[in-house]
């Protein structure tokens, strides 16, 4: 921690911040503003040539799932006092007609899920396994903190403040490199193990908070790893393989995760209830 304080002072202009739910410190030497120019950029050039899938009932589900994660969040960050982390995003979701078992999620909120997965998400409580998890990494902003270490490992502490300032193409070009489209290991280059369990723990919270149970989240990683066994290992889990380890850390991570589902939706769920209301603080969060 002492030595990321130190290069976040020494590298100056932006800093570091907090990522929220976990309040992990984080290399944050980049504008969330540019870092979302970016991404909308090369959002924009890959749905443009996309196939996307001409089944209307997927296609809806996965929108109302994405928009029952994505108020969760926006409920959370409110509830919070932290609205404005989420200046800029702009919810999108996008089930593209594409084999490989695979999403991302486009830091500022594109959301894109590939048809192949959807035999192993099953029915919309697998889904937002999926999609929480990704809609996870773009809260955390993963990919702007990926960026940071990218740039330091590139450049070096010392002359980051001139580069940063002076060379916005420079920024660019690390941003390409690092969650670019046409990354040699797939739609995005793959999140470290770290952020990999961040996302699993955020995502979990965040399909709580939307009425899922998380406890869901278990048979669905049970099947992915299933799939990995068999010699082919999804992109989705390409970093962070869902074996026995990554199902245990789950199982560590569902209690707190159970708490805020039991505190919103309370233990006997169902379809029809709402949950309570944010605005009147009683989440207890």
């Amino acid at each position: 921690m002492k030595k990321l304080a130190l290069l976040c002072l020494i590298a100056g202009i932006y800093g570091c911040s907090s990522v929220p739910i976990t309040g992990r410190q984080q290399l944050n030497l980049v504008s969330n503003d540019q870092v979302l120019s970016l991404s909308l950029q090369e959002y924009g050039d890959y749905i443009k040539t996309a196939k996307k899938s001409t089944d209307k009932t997927a296609t809806a589900l996965v929108a109302n799932v994405g928009r029952k994660i994505t108020d969760a969040v926006e409920a959370y960050m409110e509830y919070s006092g932290m609205d404005s982390w989420l200046s800029g995003y702009a919810w999108e979701f996008t089930l593209v007609d594409d084999p490989q078992v695979n999403a991302f999620c486009m830091p500022g909120g594109k959301i894109v899920v590939y048809t192949g997965i959807l035999p192993y998400t099953k029915d919309e409580t697998g889904l937002a396994v999926v999609i929480g998890h990704e809609v996870a990494h773009a809260v955390a902003r993963h990919a702007n903190e990926r960026m940071s270490q990218q740039m330091l490992a590139q450049y070096g502490a010392t002359s980051l403040g001139a580069l940063l300032s002076k060379s916005p193409s420079a920024v660019s070009s690390i941003g390409q490199t690092v969650y670019g489209l046409g990354a040699q290991y797939g739609v995005m280059m793959p999140y470290n193990r770290k952020q990999e369990l961040e996302a699993d723990r955020m995502g979990l919270i965040f399909m709580a908070i939307a009425g899922y149970l998380p406890e869901t989240a278990i048979p669905f990683w049970e099947r992915m790893s299933q799939q990995a066994g068999s010699g082919a290992v999804p992109e989705f889990m390409s970093t962070h393989p869902s074996d026995n380890t990554r199902i245990a850390e789950m199982r560590k991570i569902l209690p707190e995760s159970m708490e805020y589902y039991n505190s919103i939706w309370g233990k006997n769920k169902n379809t029809t209830t709402q949950p309570k209301s944010a605005t009147n603080n009683e989440w207890r969060f």
